[in-house]
């Protein structure tokens, strides 16, 4: 008991003495030094805090930062001191350009960055009695797998029809809407409501209740940076768009008369004789949007379902006339140059479009099918009427006219 009793106290006793001993050691190695007296580290270690710089740097992202953003990411700013270099690079050494601000106190990239990037940002500051301070980071950006985009309509300074929705197709599938559509704005100078609506997980429309009053200007905004769409997809544009309304022009097609009016600001300002889809071929009804404009396009009957027994497209016309689309689904207003002149007015001879008389090659002016070509543009209406089939879709081509307000409003996630 006695010899047991003494070990363990000697234990206690090294373990206090290796205690002294580390204290000691850490604090310059004697006893007056850790009273507090003046060290030969200490004063090293007060020497070396006179020379350090006061300038601040703070880079952002942090530093091992990902799927950081490629429109806000790689700031630096300074606090206490100005910048003097800023150098940004990819991991293969490519350097990324930038300014500093006039200031000195800022510095960002002058291009946007690309996604699934890793970048590295070397930062130097000097304070006001000139001592240098560097600061370092790298960062890798949100990839294509985990980030999403929104295709739009029109584009950006574009001048368009009455009709023309702004229409946007996300290539992701897009879960929280609610937080995608309030990172989306659509306004009007015409100080009309502006209304959005989901069609499906990956596209949104957005328009007013009645037409655009023609020469207004509509914005878009996509202020979508960092919004998270879906679980673990975050959006990455950050943007603003604007494109104004022309003249109010809409067209009415009657399948029954074979005539179609056109009119500006509610005026017939002519009538073409029409020629729509044959009865057993007939023309969706319903009011339809120009999407796109063709000089010259083929049209191929298997495309669109139109088929022989052989599988070969019912007919291939590899330069179709002046043609303009009207749904998706192959609904176009077109010149016709192989029907004879007699059809347009009389009878509906097409497999679903509205053709108009024209010329081979699309070079005649003068012919219905140039005339109505040249004095359309995308965005403008053309209402379909008297066929006997259906109405088109509302998501068939930029066709939302065809949902009264009531429901256009009810598929908002706002």
């Amino acid at each position: 008991m006695t010899v047991s009793k003494r070990r363990k106290g000697l234990t206690v006793a090294s373990a206090l003495l290796g205690g002294v001993l580390v204290l000691s050691a850490c604090s310059g190695g004697d006893d007056k030094a850790s009273g507090g007296g003046d060290s030969s580290q200490s004063k090293v270690d007060e020497a070396a805090a006179e020379k350090t710089s006061e300038a601040q740097i703070k880079i952002t992202p942090e530093d091992g930062s990902d799927n950081a953003s490629i429109n806000n990411s790689a700031a630096v700013t300074v606090s206490k001191g100005t910048l003097t270099s800023v150098k940004m690079t990819t991991s293969d050494g490519t350097e990324v350009s930038g300014q500093i601000s006039a200031d000195k106190k800022s510095w960002k990239p002058s291009v946007q960055l690309e996604r699934s990037t890793t970048y590295k940002l070397a930062a130097e500051a000097k304070d006001s009695d000139g001592r240098v301070a560097h600061e370092n980071a790298s960062f890798s950006t949100v990839s294509p797998a985990n980030s999403f985009i929104g295709n739009f309509t029109p584009d950006d300074g574009s001048t368009v029809g009455v009709g023309m929705p702004v229409s946007i197709n996300f290539d992701k599938a897009i879960t929280n809407k609610a937080a995608v559509q309030k990172g989306v704005t659509v306004s009007t100078t015409s100080g009309q409501e502006v209304a959005c609506h989901w069609f499906n997980a990956n596209r949104m429309d957005c328009r007013p209740e009645e037409y655009w009053k023609e020469g207004s200007t509509v914005t878009l905004k996509l202020a979508l940076d960092g919004v998270e769409g879906a679980k673990g997809v975050y959006g990455v544009q950050q943007k603003t768009v604007t494109f104004k309304i022309g003249r109010n022009q809409v067209s009415y097609v009657d399948a029954k008369t074979k005539q179609m009016k056109i009119t500006q600001d509610g005026k017939v300002v002519r009538t073409i004789p029409i020629s729509a889809g044959a009865p057993e071929n007939k023309t969706y009804e319903g009011q339809m949007v120009i999407s796109e404009k063709f000089k010259e396009t083929r049209m191929n009957g298997a495309t669109v379902g139109f088929t022989d027994d052989d599988g070969k497209g019912e007919y291939d016309i590899k330069d179709v006339p002046h043609a303009m689309r009207l749904s998706t689904s192959g609904t176009f207003i077109h010149g016709n140059y192989w029907g004879a002149k007699s059809i347009f007015g009389s009878v509906n001879t097409s497999h679903g479009c509205v053709g108009l008389q024209d010329a081979k090659g699309a070079d005649d002016p003068n012919t219905p099918g140039a005339w109505f070509f040249n004095n359309s543009m995308i965005g403008d209406v053309v209402v379909v009427q008297n066929t006997g089939d259906k109405t088109v879709a509302p998501d068939n081509g930029l066709n939302g006219w065809n949902m009264d307000w009531a429901q256009w409003k009810a598929g908002s996630a706002a």
